[in-house]
């Protein structure tokens, strides 16, 4: 099977393609990996020609735009890179009858609920935020593109990633924890918002086992088992780094920022072909931290500008 994924050298993309690398149904020549100057989210006619050229027989759609507060911004250009590309991307492949695989978000989901449980594929939706309206707008789009057609639209929810090349969670309440210790200060973190911390390998691999079973159609939530607040990750990640470090819990409303994530942004995992759920995220997160901990005593041993090196 030839299988292209777009934003192949973002957070989630990168993942893909490797996991896809290792997948014996994509062949000796394994995946096609679209980046951004192959498949422009502000340019997205192009798709076109790239089909045409490439013929794959399904695509992996992890290009986004991420920035949730730039997001809020710029809700216009969230609409036109989230929703609108999306739209154009979807009628090019239905219409060649390839298969489609939309990453999408947990921010379609208002994150008002107070019962204790993840929200289910077939839940309401109600984003808060302009980010969660964009996807959510682009899950729309493609569903319409897919409706009546012989190819097959799946759509991935995930949430709360993290993975390299770092600029994540973990590595930023890393960097921060180095900056309060040095100021002689506790880290503030938020403990009043909730998730499933992601580990995007976890999620590209999922992704395969939906691809290779010939089972990708409809919504799938994709996510690492537990729940955690942003406090609790952090103090897991100081944990198992052997760190000591005071954290100092407050209320997301603390906390100044363009975007109004959901307090409850938790998944329910739909189930897999294969029947077994993705691993707890603390086990997940042990798989990380060795990465993580050699990038970041690689950037500190070459200096500040290593640190604002982008991916």
């Amino acid at each position: 099977m030839r299988v292209a994924v777009t934003g192949a050298r973002g957070r989630l993309g990168r993942a893909v393609v490797a996991a896809l690398q290792d997948a014996p149904f994509t062949g000796l020549a394994g995946p096609i990996a679209w980046d951004r100057t192959a498949f422009d989210l502000d340019a997205p006619t192009t798709i076109h020609a790239l089909l045409d050229r490439d013929r794959p027989e399904a695509v992996i759609h992890s290009a986004a735009w991420t920035d949730v507060d730039g997001c809020a911004r710029e809700p216009e250009t969230a609409r036109r890179r989230n929703a609108e590309a999306v739209h154009v991307l979807a009628e090019a492949t239905a219409a060649r009858d390839i298969d489609l695989v939309h990453l999408s978000t947990n921010e379609v989901f208002d994150g008002r609920r107070t019962d204790g449980r993840g929200y289910e594929a077939d839940d309401r939706t109600n984003p808060i935020n302009p980010y969660g309206s964009s996807k959510l707008e682009g899950e729309i789009l493609a569903t319409a593109a897919y409706r009546g057609r012989k190819a097959r639209l799946g759509i991935v929810r995930t949430a709360w990633l993290y993975g390299p090349p770092g600029n994540d969670f973990p590595s930023k309440v890393l960097a921060a924890a180095e900056r309060a210790r040095t100021a002689g200060e506790p880290l503030r973190v938020v403990a009043d918002e909730f998730g499933s911390p992601t580990f995007t390998q976890d999620v590209a691999e999922a992704i395969v086992e939906l691809l290779g079973s010939g089972d990708v159609g409809g919504f799938h939530h994709v996510v690492n088992g537990g729940i955690a607040s942003r406090a609790t990750w952090a103090r897991e990640l100081f944990n198992q780094a052997g760190l000591d470090v005071e954290i100092e819990e407050i209320p997301a409303s603390t906390w100044a920022r363009a975007s109004t994530p959901p307090a409850w942004g938790v998944l329910e995992a739909t189930p897999l072909p294969g029947g077994e759920p993705l691993r707890a995220w603390p086990d997940a997160l042990a798989d990380y931290l060795p990465t993580l901990l050699r990038q970041r005593a690689a950037g500190s041993a070459a200096g500040p500008a290593a640190s604002e090196s982008r991916s």
